[in-house]
């Protein structure tokens, strides 16, 4: 055996950068998603900006009860993301859960653990994407069921919203609503597009959505806004990144309002 060589100590150490990378953004996301990440890289993560993820305890069927269980895991969830560094936003990537547990109780549990950072939710994210566009009336496609739907259609009301109609599949199971073909959803946009409405507001982190929003507003001659596109637009324009990508539809061309 060849004798091991003398292992030697360097007597100064490199230079250290303030950070790995410039921005960073934190996603809090369901032990079922298969969508979020694969997404977040393709719109959000580059040289500049990291994307690092957390997942928290979830179990089908998607109702409002189920999804309500994973407020308490919120904190913990957040706390586990580069635990006592700062993010520059953090993103907790369900929609229909956000909407039953509530945006303000949604930042206040993800502020116990990361306090100040901007908190993202989808369907905030939606509401400010639809305003840049213009959008007043609008039309909605979910994969829910009508039970998990109802609340969704409650919230966008509340923020003002006219819903001109409203379309929803019937899952229960969040991992079959990813298997949904993008070019389905390109279809399904056609059929849920109500001709009086400004916009279409495609729900749901789990739906492979954003690979489709450019065939979608092609097919309905209308901007179409996305749950996981929204959330990766509001968290690049809170990193300072203002770059336009028109290939994930035109609210990637817009800056934050």
């Amino acid at each position: 055996m060849t004798p091991l060589p003398e292992i030697s100590l360097r007597p100064t150490k490199p230079r250290l950068d303030k950070r790995p990378l410039d921005k960073r953004v934190g996603l809090i996301i369901l032990a079922t998603d298969h969508t979020t990440e694969p997404d977040f890289r393709r719109m959000v993560a580059s040289n500049r900006v990291g994307v690092y993820v957390a997942r928290i305890p979830y179990a089908n069927p998607t109702t409002p009860e189920n999804l309500r269980k994973m407020q308490p895991a919120l904190t913990a969830g957040a706390a586990l993301i580069l635990p006592d560094e700062p993010l520059d936003a953090i993103c907790y990537s369900c929609t229909s859960a956000s909407v039953v547990i509530g945006d303000a109780e949604v930042e206040a549990a993800v502020r116990a653990a990361k306090p100040g950072v901007p908190v993202v939710t989808p369907p905030m994210a939606g509401v400010r994407g639809l305003r840049a566009l213009g959008a007043n009336w609008i039309s909605i496609l979910t994969p829910y069921t009508v039970e998990t739907s109802q609340p969704m259609a409650a919230y966008f009301a509340a923020h003002g919203f006219e819903i001109a109609s409203f379309t929803c599949l019937g899952f229960e199971d969040d991992r079959e609503m990813a298997r949904i073909a993008p070019a389905s959803l390109v279809d399904l946009a056609r059929e849920a597009m109500d001709p009086q409405a400004d916009a279409l507001f495609v729900s749901c982190t789990a739906l492979r959505a954003a690979l489709a929003v450019v065939g979608m507003e092609e097919a309905i001659g209308r901007p179409v806004v996305t749950s996981n596109q929204a959330t990766a637009w509001t968290c690049l324009r809170l990193c300072g990144d203002d770059m336009s990508r028109p290939e994930f539809g035109r609210l990637m061309t817009l800056p934050l309002n």
